[in-house]
């Protein structure tokens, strides 16, 4: 019988449009797109976001963070210039446990 191994904890964090996201334009014609990208393209290349990416229609943005805790992602986070021009903000944080993995 194998040994179970240790569960991998990650955080969902799922991001919401702010009160400045422009309904009229696409989600790469916000303001200031490309530092956003900038932004989230770093965060990967850290091992901070292991995933990430729009949910459903693309109101929501659903992301899988490797952080210590939530006060860790809120500062993290809020260096997104999205976040403080309100086009984004954090609708909630929970803990992941991953049981299941098809790397086992």
């Amino acid at each position: 019988m194998a040994m179970a191994k240790q569960p991998v904890i990650y955080s969902a964090v799922i991001l919401e449009r702010g009160e400045n996201w422009d309904t009229e334009l696409a989600r790469r014609e916000q303001k200031q797109w490309d530092e956003h990208a900038r932004f989230m393209d770093a965060l990967v290349a850290e091992g901070f976001v292991i995933l990430g990416g729009p949910l459903g229609d693309g109101e929501n943005v659903l992301l899988i963070l490797n952080a210590e805790s939530g006060q860790a992602i809120e500062t993290r986070l809020a260096d997104d210039p999205w976040m403080p021009m309100g086009i984004l903000r954090i609708a909630k944080v929970e803990r992941w446990e991953i049981l299941l993995d098809v790397n086992q």
